[in-house]
């Protein structure tokens, strides 16, 4: 079996981001192809993924996706890869839900090992009944090894290892104490267009992480995940053209595997380029941060006026918030007012004061189908929010007041869905 493992923390803020971008780049540069992937909704942290591994990165939701199509998933993207390394989300048993949804459950679901990153700073020996309760905590999720992160010096390494040793867990390493390497956050989640010390990361892994020994840890009974049938590529491929929104930040939330279910598909850049929608079958406005580069999107104008054409004459379009608000009439920011496209007639803010963060699954049913998605966003409608054509529930089944808008064939709202 390739090696394959999970990578978590006992809570966000640990580092597992830096140590999984950082492994991944350090297995890269010995010359292994590694298939990244992301626990969760998580569509920031998927481009850290495969700015150093040179492929997308899958994300891994039990939300949103079945187990039985979560374990094809990890099958299908990984089969040519030597390495497969799943990124964790928040803490490792925290989930929408207890521990549904979490890292935990993707582990239990993959059967995967997992290599758990532990913040040091102000700990020594006391690292010991937090490490226990990890451990011990469910018999289904097998810690098979430590990397402890912001280490301040060789011995306080020494006493972590005793930690290790009386546990009987494999110690893997440290990271030392290093500002430069720390990701930086900015906006919404992390600055995904920074190499944050990328060569300076891989460095100090190589001389503080045993890689070797973690690849070795892999001996896990599977599930049979390297000899899934591959019937759901072709059961689930639409005979379509899809004609998508891609930038690097204004319209880059994507999921790679609702792309993947089209037969063709077609970019543009809403910033400098006008799509050819006459043959398209549907047109995808991701999400992304369309509102930092306001003054490009409106200088393109004839972009804009081909998808008001397009939506107008009964073209079916999918928009997801950033893509959303710029179907709308208008962006409204402490620099001013941005005409968008107008197809919806509604003024989104994104002025500071007005900012006020939504974040959580989603699900609603609409002409008798399901969708699941992930909502996350700081702008506003400006004034009441529009009516929703249905009721939109988060993860435990509360009702939110999230709308979902229809106009023509044009499907719209906050909500990123999983898939298309």
């Amino acid at each position: 079996m390739k090696p394959s493992f999970l990578i978590a923390a006992p809570m966000s803020g640990s580092g597992k981001t830096t140590i999984a971008r950082g492994l991944m780049a350090l297995l890269v540069s010995k010359g292994l192809t590694v298939q990244p992937f992301k626990c969760g909704p998580d569509y920031i942290d998927t481009k850290f993924h495969e700015a150093v591994c040179g492929r997308p990165s899958i994300n891994l939701d039990t939300f949103m996706a079945t187990p039985g199509h979560v374990r094809w998933l990890f099958s299908h993207y990984g089969t040519d890869a030597d390495v497969r390394i799943v990124e964790g989300m928040m803490g490792l048993f925290d989930g929408y839900d207890r521990d549904r949804g979490s890292s935990a459950e993707i582990a239990r679901v993959l059967d995967l090992p997992v290599v758990l990153v532990v913040d040091a700073r102000s700990a020594a020996y006391s690292m010991a009944p937090l490490l226990s309760g990890f451990i011990h905590f469910r018999d289904d999720v097998h810690v098979c090894g430590v990397i402890f992160n912001k280490v301040g010096s060789t011995r306080h390494y020494e006493m972590l290892r005793e930690v290790c040793d009386d546990l009987g867990i494999a110690c893997l390493g440290y990271l030392p104490k290093h500002a430069a390497m720390e990701q930086h956050s900015r906006y919404l989640g992390l600055d995904f267009s920074e190499e944050a010390g990328t060569n300076e990361l891989i460095e100090q892994l190589e001389a503080h992480v045993d890689w070797e020994r973690m690849l070795a840890l892999y001996d896990t009974t599977t599930k049979g995940l390297d000899n899934l049938a591959p019937l759901a590529e072709t059961e689930n491929r639409r005979q379509q053209r899809l004609v998508v929104a891609r930038n690097a930040e204004s319209f880059s939330f994507v999921y790679q595997e609702a792309l993947d279910r089209f037969s063709e598909v077609v970019t543009f850049d809403p910033e400098c380029t006008v799509p050819t929608l006459e043959s398209g079958d549907l047109l995808y406005l991701p999400g992304g941060y369309p509102e930092k580069h306001l003054p490009a999107l409106v200088a393109n104008e004839p972009a804009r006026l081909a998808i008001k054409a397009f939506a107008e004459d009964g073209g079916t379009v999918v928009a997801e918030c950033g893509g959303m608000m710029y179907l709308c009439q208008r962006i409204l920011t402490d620099d001013g007012t941005y005409p968008m496209c107008g197809v919806l007639p509604y003024s989104i803010t994104a002025r500071t004061a007005d900012r006020k963060l939504s974040l959580g699954y989603r699900r609603f049913v609409l002409d008798g189908k399901e969708y699941r998605g992930h909502e996350f966003h700081y702008t506003q409608f400006a004034g009441e929010a529009p009516e929703s054509i249905t009721q939109v529930y988060n993860a435990k089944g509360t009702p939110v007041p999230t709308p979902i808008l229809k106009y023509k064939n044009v499907l719209a709202s906050y909500t990123h869905l999983y898939p298309l």
